[in-house]
């Protein structure tokens, strides 16, 4: 398989695996802690108040900025995913590929909910249930915005193309 195939299939299978978790922890979450919530139980403590479960609807983007805005953030989402589409055919690098396809993945993720819950198309609210000490409630696909933000700025610092060093493998 050629270099520029073979990372435009990582980036849309990384996309695939983070959209898939993400969608499922999001139902998982809906399924299980809503009607804990719901119900006056509270979150679920996973590691002490290190790390706990629980339901929050966000209208916003990140830390819940810009509740009303949420047909911005989808128009936004669109542009990232339609950027990196046209990116992943240039590629040539195994680790923007990883980076580019688990941004792909989040966008996705969180896009899926703003077209598709309630209030309606554009519109919708996305599920956090990711809640640790002084940060705001997140879900998987907002772990992997930020993750794969902080790869692509380690890429770019070590000069990593994206069409990836000869021999390398990067």
């Amino acid at each position: 398989m050629a270099p520029a195939r073979r990372t435009v299939g990582l980036v849309f299978a990384v996309a695939f695996g983070v959209i898939v978790l993400d969608q499922l922890t999001k139902f998982w979450a809906q399924q299980v802690l809503l009607p804990r919530i719901l119900a006056g139980e509270g979150p679920i403590e996973v590691i002490g108040s290190l790390l706990r479960f629980t339901y929050a609807e966000n209208t916003g983007a990140a830390f819940s900025l810009g509740t009303g805005y949420t047909w911005v953030f989808t128009l936004i989402a669109c542009v990232v995913v339609v950027v990196i589409v046209r990116v992943s055919r240039r590629l040539g690098s195994v680790a923007w590929a990883i980076a580019l396809g688990g941004l792909l993945g989040g966008a996705v993720g969180n896009l899926i909910d703003r077209l598709f819950r309630e209030p309606g198309i554009g519109r919708g609210f996305v599920v956090d249930f990711i809640q640790v000490p002084y940060w705001p409630i997140f879900n998987i696909a907002d772990s992997f915005v930020v993750c794969s933000a902080i790869a692509m700025v380690i890429l770019s610092w070590r000069g990593v193309p994206l069409g990836g060093r000869v021999g390398s493998g990067g």
